[in-house]
């Protein structure tokens, strides 16, 4: 694959991950009945379903910044791996944090060449 088709790749899936959560924070931000009730679920207050949406835009955005991709990427899965927890101590179905979790990995591998080689164990060539 050359470079090009590389970027544009890389692009178009953090413009659908950026969607994602862009979407995922407004939810927690606009709150209403489904959303109160769900965090109630869950034994959260509507103060903290607000912080952990400011956590996601933070986290995206920083995925977005390509200086600052990286940690972004450390910090979505960190995020979506809290995500899998808790869906899985309240017996919820996990495909969907696990897929984004996925995609997550493979745009950064994609984005970030330097961080598939350090997965991968390949050494840089000059």
């Amino acid at each position: 694959m050359n470079t090009k088709t590389r970027n544009i790749i890389g692009w178009v899936l953090t413009a659908i991950l950026a969607f994602a959560f862009f979407a995922s924070a407004s939810m927690k931000f606009m709150g209403g009945a489904d959303a109160a009730k769900s965090a109630a679920a869950f034994g959260l207050t509507p103060e903290i379903l607000k912080m952990i949406g400011v956590v996601e835009i933070l986290s995206i955005i920083l995925f977005i910044i390509p200086r600052t991709g990286l940690l972004g990427t450390l910090l979505l899965a960190a995020y979506l791996g809290g995500a899998i927890a808790t869906h899985l101590e309240h017996q919820l179905p996990i495909f969907a944090p696990v897929i984004l979790q996925c995609v997550v990995w493979v745009t950064a591998t994609i984005r970030f060449p330097e961080l598939s080689q350090r997965l991968m164990g390949r050494t840089a060539t000059v």
